[in-house]
């Protein structure tokens, strides 16, 4: 689950895509680092209270999932609509950014994802299991295994990116391919947050 979500080219993915093309594979690595952080402050935040609010509230936990697919079905419809954006990373003529700068970009950016925030706070709690005890220390680690998957899957988009930034230059479709691509997958996991996850 935790995988399907990931790959999938999200806002972060995005984010960190653009800055590959258009600054290169530092600022992309940086970026991913800035943004596995900032989605691990959304996995304790959860752990610590929002999971818990979420896992035993049937009306909390509906409510946040049909939201949470809402958005993630917003978010393809716009992806798919600017799919054509990539481009305007890539050609934009602006000045390098320092690391730190980056690594806070990254951050904001995985903190304030709501794909992230809906998977967390939806989804997360569901493998939960609350008869082995440990509750908090279940929640951090199944986030830690989120976050180790997306920090490889993230490197991985951003290092294909800056790697083929000329060959991505030379074709505005092929830019236009992986924001389509991203749009269309973001409104299949909606549908099937929406679908899923029923709570006994």
């Amino acid at each position: 689950m935790s995988f399907l979500l990931i790959v999938v080219p999200g806002p972060s993915v995005l984010f960190v895509i653009g800055r590959a093309l258009a600054q290169g594979r530092r600022a992309a690595l940086t970026t991913v680092v800035g943004n596995t952080v900032g989605a691990y402050v959304l996995i304790v935040a959860v752990a610590l209270g929002v999971g818990t609010i979420v896992e035993r509230s049937v009306l909390v936990f509906t409510v946040l999932k049909l939201a949470g697919a809402a958005y993630l079905v917003h978010l393809g419809v716009k992806a798919w609509r600017q799919r054509g954006s990539l481009q305007a990373a890539f050609t934009a003529d602006k000045p390098m950014r320092g690391g730190l700068r980056t690594l806070w970009e990254g951050f904001a950016v995985g903190v304030a994802n709501p794909k992230t925030m809906v998977f967390f706070a939806a989804v997360l709690p569901q493998f939960v299991d609350r008869a082995q005890g440990h509750v908090v220390v279940q929640m951090l680690l199944l986030g830690l295994v989120f976050n180790i998957i997306a920090l490889a899957c993230d490197s991985v988009w951003g290092l294909i990116a800056a790697t083929g930034r000329d060959w991505f230059a030379r074709s505005p479709q092929r830019l236009s391919l992986v924001g389509g691509i991203g749009g269309l997958t973001m409104i299949g996991l909606g549908v099937t947050v929406a679908a899923t996850g029923r709570k006994d």
